[in-house]
């Protein structure tokens, strides 16, 4: 069997999130099948495993509505793609896409930098959900990274193809800063739960996107004083004046950006990675942060319930003294590690190669198919 994987969203330089989703998924596959990547720029080999590949025009470019026919010259058995924007005009091989949340049907706010042509673009096409129809229905079949994703992909009756939940899942760095796909490494000594529960120190990273409601996190900082809210993230000049001004007072450390190394010593050292999220289609910082034993404050959303079960603490998204009382539970020590544990054992259930695993059981199925065909 001949696999083909769409490779050609993985960025250049540094991970989004459906990137890392890419060369995570891809890696673990490879582990199981011989697959061949699908890439449109050279560069992104840097950020991808060393596996056979076949060049193609980028997705972002007009030769996409035809790619199929590019695709169908690999001769490939079956191909998945971690998106559902592949063209597929006149392709001869059984496809899996993908479609990784909804979030801007409920939450239409395009985002604040976007010029306004395209922010009136992105809510027309929001307004109704036969594009997705469309798009979902030219596969055979439809791959969603978590099972609450799933559930609304079949709740709005978006496909008539079958869908599997190929979970996404994260990848811990180890203490010199090295991708380990096996596990989380151990959280460095010096960091106990009582150091943690008094280290008033909590970690948001993420977007500033509408939906992902920061401003519930600043304007609770009242409520917790002494305490720290670290925003990891590349953050626009307007949106730090625009969150510093719902609480002057507080606390705010803008770091703008943080490498991975930097990422996992905030982690370590946090009482806990935290987000207010109004919708997501995962929460890879979540797993992140699990995964280390650092214990999460988040919204109460379904994905976030999945993710997170009963190790997560959980609050009103649209209250900052639900979320300040949330955080304070974990002032007790006891709670703390309890939290903390029940983090680690909590992660483990997400995993590449799982999730490898799923796929690789829905490609046989299709390539399967089309044999019998």
């Amino acid at each position: 069997m001949k696999i083909v994987f769409d490779c050609r969203y993985t960025r250049v330089g540094q991970h989004d999130g459906i990137s890392r989703y890419t060369a995570g998924l891809v890696t673990a596959l490879a582990a199981k099948h011989p697959v061949t990547m699908l890439i449109s720029d050279r560069r992104q080999l840097e950020l991808l495993p060393d596996l056979p590949f076949a060049m193609a025009s980028s997705p972002t470019s007009p030769r996409e509505l035809f790619v199929a026919r590019q695709v169908n010259a690999l001769e490939p058995d079956v191909v998945f793609t971690p998106m559902q924007t592949m063209g597929t005009m006149g392709r001869k091989y059984p496809l899996a896409l993908t479609v990784h949340d909804l979030i801007y049907y409920s939450n239409p706010t395009p985002p604040r930098e976007f010029a306004w042509p395209l922010r009136l673009l992105w809510r027309l096409y929001h307004t109704a959900w036969w594009p997705q129809r469309l798009l979902l229905n030219r596969a055979d079949a439809v791959v969603t990274v978590s099972h609450t994703t799933r559930a609304l992909v079949e709740q709005h009756h978006l496909t008539s193809k079958p869908i599997v939940v190929v979970s996404n899942a994260a990848d811990v760095l180890t203490a010199d800063g090295a991708k380990d796909a096996a596990g989380a490494a151990e959280v460095p000594a010096g960091t106990g739960p009582v150091a943690r529960a008094t280290a008033r120190s909590l970690l948001y990273m993420g977007s500033f996107m509408p939906y992902k409601n920061v401003e519930t996190l600043v304007q609770a900082m009242p409520y917790l004083p002494g305490y720290t809210l670290h925003l990891l993230s590349k953050v626009r000049p307007a949106d730090r004046e625009r969150l510093q001004a719902l609480a002057p007072d507080a606390l705010l450390e803008f770091h703008d950006g943080v490498s991975d190394t930097e990422y996992l010593a905030l982690i370590d050292s946090a009482t806990a990675l935290v987000t207010a999220s109004l919708e997501e289609g995962f929460g890879i910082p979540l797993v992140e942060s699990m995964g280390r034993s650092t214990p999460v404050v988040v919204s109460d959303i379904p994905v976030f319930r999945e993710i997170g079960g009963d190790a997560a603490l959980y609050f009103d998204s649209r209250d900052p003294a639900a979320f300040a009382a949330a955080v304070k539970r974990l002032e007790d020590p006891k709670e703390w590690f309890r939290r903390s544990s029940a983090s680690k054992e909590r992660s483990e259930t997400f995993s590449w190669e799982s999730s490898a695993t799923a796929l690789l059981a829905l490609l046989e199925e299709l390539a399967g198919s089309r044999a019998r065909r």
